[in-house]
């Protein structure tokens, strides 16, 4: 029987497999809102077998977002699109799960597919970034206001709010997004926290807000579902943030309430060199599980449905997130299980004719 494919309890939550859909931006949305892109999106992963689908980053504040095009939830008017969403993964077996994120100096960009690089200038759309200290990520990025602790203080009020926001939304996990560069993860980086305060300096000011905002989250997250977070285990630079920091900072996140500290790597630094390759950041994910003594999940170059029984089996990690896997195929985990020689997975009624290729064809599959 497959590991990947068993359910897998967190909290008193339980995934129909430990397969989850990792958060990836779309740049589709107007004003924060979900539409019918992020239906389909999300809806098409969760038809495809995934235990947890995670929406992508959303931004708890409007100078949250990456770009001028990203989901939000800083306001109660964005909930009424999410329960549509939420509704339709749950009825597909999967479970909802929400990541909260504020973008930092790493604002106000441009869509990808528009600009690869620079600030979006507050003529078209864009604002002032904010961040730990007034330091550009790089030349093609402005440099963002540094905070003061009355708008740190704003900001984990926001979490706090977005929280709410989603659970009344109808997510069953939310997650805290600490890695890849973004605000809370500039803090916990001396790359990108010179402060001199109570937020800065050594390693204990480095971690405060992150445990701040993780553990205002959990008092207002029902304490039977879960609360993760998302850290960058190494800026991959030499002087950043290191594994070491990142193990510590899950036993941190672990007695504020974190259930389970999703892996992953990089994003502070934009001339760091990431020696990539299949399931290169599954060590990190393996440290934290082992010495900080909580549950994690690993993502990155993730593609083989052997290679991810291989990571659970060998006590890696609890879950396996996958990323552009699903982009290019959102059935993977119902295709895994046949690859794994399992009958653990069940296509949908309205697909399961489709799926067995020696059977013969009757008239009803001549009605398309």
């Amino acid at each position: 029987m497959s590991l990947l494919l068993e359910p897998y309890t967190l909290c008193q939550l339980t995934l129909r497999n430990r397969i989850a859909v990792s958060p990836m931006c779309q740049y589709s949305s107007e004003d924060g809102f979900a539409n019918d892109w992020h239906l389909v999106h999300l809806g098409s992963r969760a038809v495809g077998g995934a235990g947890l689908v995670f929406t992508e980053a959303c931004a708890v504040t409007p100078e949250g977002r990456i770009t001028p095009q990203d989901l939000g939830l800083w306001k109660d008017e964005h909930i009424e699109t999410l329960q549509r969403i939420t509704r339709f993964i749950e009825a597909q077996g999967s479970v909802p799960a929400i990541q909260l994120a504020h973008a930092g100096r790493k604002g106000s960009t441009y869509r990808p597919w528009v600009k690869p690089q620079g600030s979006v200038p507050v003529s078209e759309g864009g604002w002032q970034p904010v961040g730990p200290s007034a330091i550009a990520f790089d030349p093609h990025h402005v440099a963002p206001t540094a905070l003061d602790e009355a708008g740190i203080d704003t900001i984990v009020q926001a979490f706090v709010d977005g929280a709410r926001r989603a659970l009344t939304a109808g997510f069953k996990v939310v997650e805290v997004h600490a890695a890849h560069g973004y605000l809370l993860h500039q803090f916990l980086s001396p790359i990108s926290n010179q402060r001199q305060d109570r937020y800065g300096g050594n390693f204990e000011n480095r971690i405060r807000l992150t445990l701040q905002v993780t553990a205002a989250i959990r008092e207002v997250w029902p304490a039977d579902l879960p609360v993760l977070v998302r850290v960058s285990a190494t800026d991959w630079v030499e002087d950043g943030w290191n594994e070491d920091e990142t193990v510590e900072l899950a036993r941190r996140l672990k007695a504020v309430g974190a259930d389970l500290i999703d892996v992953s790597s990089g994003g502070t630094s934009a001339n760091a060199e990431i020696p990539t390759g299949p399931g290169y950041q599954t060590r990190f994910a393996e440290r934290v599980r082992k010495e900080a003594g909580i549950a994690s999940g690993t993502v990155g170059m993730i593609t083989d449905p052997a290679q991810a029984e291989h990571i659970l089996r060998t006590g890696q990690a609890d879950i396996i997130l996958l990323a552009r896997e699903l982009l290019r195929d959102p059935y993977w985990p119902l295709s895994a299980d046949e690859s794994l020689g399992g009958r653990q997975a069940t296509w949908p009624a309205q697909y399961q004719r489709a799926t067995h290729r020696d059977q013969p064809i009757h008239e009803s599959d001549l009605r398309d």
